[in-house]
């Protein structure tokens, strides 16, 4: 294409007339220049421009221009001038029109150009636009949605179907709402022009452009043992399953339905968070045959911390205390030994605090500054303020089991939404301790003389909540075995020895007899 020059000049031309000469003005620039002008600004939506370069342009003239753009529902439009052809009556400018939207696809059309008061005007008609315009015709994009793809089970079995367990339907319709343009695909589309309600001819057609697949990280075998373990349970309970190596999402169980609290619950931790405490103290130095104090109850701060049923365990090893959960114990190492900061610093490393992007929405778990030496010891022992999902304490159980906190995923990793948090490698001798301190819940602890499989290592969780001296409590259990970190809460249920850890025998159990 050869270039245009926008510049235009008034060219005095002599003429002859009855013996003398007459000066007449020149019509000024050229057709190409008004041409390239006309589709300058026509690219970037610019009518008022056009309609200052047409030659006695109609009332409906911006109109016709914006029609073609909504019809077309265009995202970007490009018109470049191309071919002159000079004739007697009128000089054509070729143009090439490239569009984007439903169908992106390009046409070559013409502008006529006249003359009218020494300057060349563009003469606007319809077929200005595209050669298959006539008054009374529009464009029109029809539509011919793609096969949504399936959602699919880690095994490939479809749960995107009203079959599905209903917990593993909340987590389809979260991923459906995040993944619905990779699942829809691109529909089949074509470019008509339509006159008097019926089609008069196709301009062009674009191919649907199928959905595709999106296979979940959910085993419906974990799933069906967690929800046959939850059978029976009388109030509203959740569990969740990972597989610590890859930090997978193996189930989310919620009983009853309506509220996805496996991903979305905020609860306290209760003694659960221990984990968290139990590995800060032994990154500090400490190790599980550590002497430590265990009284019935014990002021910090000015406030009364007391053990489950104010037992008294006396003088007794770091790992014995753990294994029966002494909040005296742990409240008080955590204000004598560690600090509010060193403490938050470690539970960041197990995600609190962190985005949560599985592929789905999931709460976040929190662990704010702690304020005091009472908000600390408190903290210590999951309580005040600190609240986590069950899927955020199964990453922590899943973080022991490993030695690397993950992040929990439900979909492969390059689907992942960006924002969430790097794996953290946790100090070979924190999960050394952590792995010989939590099989001692169930051994001798907390948990002991309740059915669990062989290997099984965990903790349990009695958190506090409202108010009074006995306040109504939730029932936690958290654990590992093998390559298989669960947690399971029991909203209101009572202690987790008596509740959840029943629940997570079961489930052990279950899955292990499928």
């Amino acid at each position: 294409m050869r270039r245009l020059t926008l510049a235009t000049a008034v060219v005095l031309v002599p003429l002859v007339v009855a013996g003398g000469v007459v000066w007449a003005l020149r019509t000024e620039g050229s057709a190409e220049e008004t041409a390239a002008r006309y589709l300058s600004a026509w690219s970037r939506g610019d009518y008022a421009a056009m309609r200052a370069l047409a030659a006695a342009p109609p009332g409906d003239f911006e109109q016709w221009y914006r029609r073609f753009h909504d019809d077309l529902r265009l995202t970007s439009a490009r018109f470049t001038p191309g071919a002159v052809k000079r004739g007697d009556a009128a000089t054509t400018v070729d143009f090439r029109a490239d569009l984007r939207g439903p169908v992106d696809f390009g046409y070559t059309g013409g502008l006529r150009l006249v003359e009218r008061d020494r300057a060349w005007k563009v003469a606007f008609s319809p077929s200005s636009i595209h050669r298959g315009l006539t008054t009374g015709a529009r464009f029109k994009i029809v539509q011919v949605p793609a096969a949504t793809a399936p959602i699919l089970a880690a095994d490939g079995t479809r749960i995107d179907t009203p079959t599905a367990p209903g917990s593993v339907l909340q987590i389809v319709d979260g991923l459906t709402s995040q993944y619905g343009a990779r699942l829809k695909g691109r529909p089949s589309a074509r470019v008509e022009i339509v006159k008097g309600g019926r089609a008069v001819g196709t301009v062009a057609t674009g191919r649907a452009v199928a959905g595709t697949p999106l296979r979940t990280t959910l085993d419906l075998r974990v799933h069906r043992a967690g929800a046959a373990a939850l059978e029976g349970v009388g109030k509203p309970a959740s569990l969740v399953a990972l597989r610590p190596s890859t930090g997978e999402v193996l189930a989310a169980v919620n009983r009853p339905g309506g509220f996805n609290r496996a991903l979305l619950g905020a609860y306290p931790p209760g003694s659960t968070f221990k984990v968290v405490t139990a590995s800060a103290l032994v990154a500090g130095g400490m190790t599980p045959g550590d002497t430590v104090e265990c009284p019935p109850e014990r002021t910090i701060g000015g406030f009364a911390f007391h053990n489950a049923e104010f037992h008294d365990f006396g003088r007794l090893s770091l790992e014995a205390a753990f294994a029966h959960s002494c909040n005296t114990t742990f409240g008080s190492l955590a204000v004598d030994r560690l600090g509010g900061a060193r403490l938050a610093e470690v539970a960041r490393g197990f995600g609190f605090g962190a985005p949560i992007t599985p592929g789905v929405p999931a709460v976040r778990a929190a662990f704010p500054p702690p304020r005091d030496d009472t908000d600390l010891a408190s903290a210590a022992i999951g309580q005040g303020r600190v609240l986590a999902s069950p899927l955020n304490m199964a990453a922590v159980a899943a973080a022991i089991a490993d030695g690397t906190w993950r992040q929990p995923r439900l979909v492969p990793p390059s689907l992942v939404p960006a924002g969430g948090s790097a794996p953290r490698k946790l100090e070979p001798a924190v999960a050394g301790a952590l792995r010989d301190l939590m099989p001692a819940v169930v051994s001798e602890g907390t948990a002991k003389g309740i059915a669990f499989p062989g290997g099984t290592a965990g903790k349990t969780g009695t958190a506090e909540y409202g108010s009074g001296r006995m306040p109504p409590t939730h029932s936690w259990f958290i654990g590992y075995r093998g390559d298989l970190a669960f947690a399971v809460i029991v909203e209101g249920g009572g202690t987790g020895a008596a509740v959840a850890a029943p629940v997570a025998a079961r489930f052990l159990s279950g899955l292990a007899a499928r």
